[in-house]
């Protein structure tokens, strides 16, 4: 039996979605999720998305990493979800809808869609680098000449590394561009690989640099190797309010695959 997929990306981070409003996908089957993001034997995604319904808001939102485990929150992922839901009729230019992490707001304005993030409380800055979650875990570190970098290696070693172990983290390394624009590159977990762009990353980052003095301002440029997202917010006290993430969201085709 075949059954119809979309395939979105935000800023080159890609991902396989399904209207599984009607529960026509097994949630349970980490295989079968593996399978259609791998690269050469599926559809291929940095990760897999499902909509459902839900009766308090627009719709809920399902994401698996490509590796086939449920995952934190994506935040280019969930901006995809809602230029997707738009183009099947779920809602028109804002959206409310329940994550993992909790309820988003979204605006949607052409292929532009604003997601608005979680608060962040707690941001732990070391001699070398910041921790802080923004929906998932990320660590930031500052580098020169990030492009130099072997991102596979040098974050998979920060990834399963001290203090993080088992459970680890994303791994983000910064490199200064001027006070509003900051470049970055990330190693997802799931992924287990670099990605072309991460949005809870780049939202890390933003807070980040702004928490440490890199920056006095609260809109920011992130440069990503797929393209450039924009992050603001607000602080309130040691913790930050209103934080935004935005940047295109497309879709790339539409299809049918068998499971």
């Amino acid at each position: 039996m075949t059954h119809t997929f979309y395939k979105y990306q935000g800023t080159g981070n890609d991902f396989v979605i399904i209207d599984n409003r009607q529960n026509v996908f097994d949630k349970n089957n980490t295989k079968l999720v593996a399978q259609l993001c791998d690269r050469r034997f599926g559809i291929g995604a940095d990760g897999l998305i499902l909509l459902e319904n839900h009766d308090d808001v627009d719709f809920k939102m399902v994401y698996y990493n490509s590796d086939g485990n449920e995952s934190t929150m994506c935040g280019n992922g969930g901006r995809c979800l809602v230029a997707f839901a738009k183009r099947i009729g779920v809602i028109n230019n804002e959206a409310t809808f329940l994550a993992i992490d909790g309820i988003h707001h979204a605006k949607i304005e052409d292929n532009i869609v604003k997601l608005q993030m979680q608060d962040v409380s707690n941001i732990e800055a070391f001699k070398n680098h910041v921790f802080l979650d923004t929906g998932s875990p990320h660590h930031v570190e500052i580098r020169d000449n990030i492009n130099a970098i072997d991102i596979k290696n040098e974050g998979s070693s920060i990834r399963y590394g001290e203090p993080y172990n088992e459970e680890g983290t994303n791994v983000n390394f910064v490199e200064k561009i001027s006070d509003s624009i900051f470049a970055v590159r990330t190693y997802e977990r799931g992924v287990e690989d670099e990605t072309l762009s991460c949005g809870t990353g780049v939202t890390a980052v933003g807070i980040a640099m702004y928490a440490t003095g890199g920056t006095n301002n609260n809109l920011i440029t992130l440069q990503t190797k797929g393209g450039d997202l924009k992050v603001a917010f607000k602080q309130e006290g040691n913790g930050f309010k209103d934080v935004w993430l935005i940047g295109p969201a497309t879709m790339v085709y539409k299809g049918k695959i068998a499971w």
